[in-house]
């Protein structure tokens, strides 16, 4: 079994149904994958072999779709590219990754064209229309034969290098084969009950592992109907649940903060949706009470992982969300999770650990750095470089970033538990802590805090409000004002970025 297979089977057993909507493109099951053959069958004729490397620079939309399920049959390894990244670090997962091929959209022929220039390994660009030169458009490089590729794809063979957000500098890319991918659909099919009868929405970037592996890959596996948005407006999101009786969608926190700022979104049927999935950020207490009222059902979930388990990792059920809102959870369906000190014991009820991961969908490596590989991957488990801590029952809590932690005065603080504290207070939309070099303390808790629109904050009051909830020490003592938090297209705020963006700036308050 390959996951390319997964399309196939259900064109030949349900060819009529709903497979996928795009604006105003629909396909069956067997509409699609005649066109992932077309396109396989195409790749091969171009030269693309079995183990090349081949490159996505594309927002989400059918032609993802069609592309990345073309890579999986022509026995290729997809590498998907976040499309908000700068021409060096675009240029530098290229390069890493030794993609021969790239498909693209035709807003990054520029990006693309420069650095085809200084890339030798590149050898086949393709886009929509023409753009730049030497390239093919999806219709050149499609065959004519419709038929199945004649290429042998097993469940051992590789399938993806999917790179890491790249928060604290180079990505490095997890490498998958199909096996492991697959292992997380299903997973993720027992989990959420997932059927043929779901309808998805795919908001979240499917470059990203999360909506790709976990939500893809598995509806595309059960013969879901999927509706994928191009770019997440809050508007369009809430009039496509209720035209399209949504049932089941992961979305980042940032995207439920948005969808609860819609004037009148009161007035949409959000009935259909009967499960939602947060994650790839924390979500604080009270913005999940507000989407929990919302949607009208308490049937939250949060996804707690990161992209080197697959993305694996923990899970917060709606059950476990009335005692322990706010906290990670318990470790998914066939996975081992734990918190650890420094000698690889468990820690202690309250104390901060290492949060560390054991399961089959682990990646096999990092792709040509087998350096780096040895750090993460010791004795069977992942080191994620997370902190975190466990209670009593086993529920884990994430804390911080090792590199994220902040010390002020000896006294360690995480950034997290102040952050859940700011987004309780009043016409407070977004806000991030981090510790900036301070000559007395070594370093002092900075808040960097979004408005809701068309809102002020006062911020002697705001502090005022963490001193009441806070150790003095884990009090902000610094305060500045942004109007949008600096992230990444998978919602992780880009804190390294945030310390050089607050260098040269003024606080409000201090």
């Amino acid at each position: 079994m390959n996951i390319g297979s997964t399309l196939r089977r259900n064109a030949y057993r349900t060819p009529e149904k709903i497979a996928f909507k795009f604006e105003d493109n629909t396909y069956t099951y067997h509409d699609m994958n005649v066109q992932v053959n077309k396109l396989a069958n195409g790749l091969i004729a171009h030269d693309i072999k079995k183990g090349d490397k081949v490159a996505l620079m594309m927002k989400n939309s059918d032609l993802f779709v069609m592309t990345f399920y073309a890579i999986m049959k022509a026995g290729a390894v997809a590498v998907p590219i976040n499309f908000r990244l700068t021409e060096r670090e675009v240029a530098y997962i290229l390069d890493d990754s030794d993609s021969c091929a790239v498909f693209f959209d035709t807003d990054y022929a520029d990006i693309i064209n420069n650095i085809a220039k200084n890339n030798n390994k590149l050898r086949l660009f393709i886009s929509k229309e023409n753009v730049i030169d030497d390239q093919l458009t999806f219709e050149q490089v499609k065959s004519t034969n419709e038929a199945e590729p004649n290429v042998e794809v097993n469940e051992r063979d590789d399938a993806e290098i999917l790179y890491t957000s790249g928060t604290t500098g180079n990505p490095k890319g997890a490498l998958f084969d199909h096996l492991r991918i697959l292992q997380v659909g299903i997973t993720v099919s027992i989990m959420f009950k997932l059927g043929p009868e779901d309808n998805l929405l795919h908001l979240a970037p499917l470059f990203h592992s999360a909506q790709l592996n976990l939500f893809l890959i598995s509806g595309t596996s059960l013969g879901s109907t999927q509706v994928i948005h191009e770019d997440f407006h809050p508007v369009n999101v809430l009039d496509t649940i209720e035209k399209e009786r949504i049932s089941f969608f992961f979305a980042i926190p940032t995207m439920y903060n948005f969808l609860l700022q819609v004037p009148n979104k009161a007035d949409y049927d959000l009935s259909s949706v009967t499960r939602y999935g947060y994650g790839a950020a924390p979500m604080p207490v009270s913005l999940i009470e507000q989407t929990v009222e919302l949607f009208g059902n308490d049937q939250i979930f949060n996804l707690c992982g990161l992209t080197e388990a697959g993305p694996g990792g923990i899970t917060l059920s709606p059950e476990e969300h009335k005692e322990y809102a706010g906290a990670g959870g318990r470790g998914i369906l066939n996975t081992e999770v734990n918190v650890v000190n420094e000698d690889d014991q468990q820690v202690k009820p309250g104390e901060v650990g290492e949060f560390v991961i054991r399961s089959n969908m682990m990646m096999k490596q990092y792709y040509n750095k087998p350096e780096e590989t040895k750090e993460a991957l010791r004795n069977g488990w992942l080191y994620t470089g997370d902190l975190a801590t466990i209670n009593e029952v086993g529920i884990i809590t994430l804390v911080d970033r090792k590199k994220d932690m902040i010390i002020s005065g000896g006294e360690n603080v995480y950034s997290t538990e102040v952050e859940h504290i700011l987004y309780h207070f009043p016409n407070v939309l977004e806000a991030a802590v981090i510790g900036v070099p301070d000559d007395t303390w070594g370093e002092r808790v900075a808040a960097i805090v979004v408005p809701k629109e068309g809102q002020t904050i006062d911020y002697e009051q705001l502090r005022d409000y963490c001193r009441e909830h806070l150790a003095g020490y884990k009090t902000p003592s610094l305060f500045f004002e942004e109007k949008a938090l600096l992230r990444n297209a998978s919602g992780k705020v880009l804190k390294y970025q945030l310390r050089d963006q607050i260098a040269g700036m003024t606080p409000v308050l201090q």
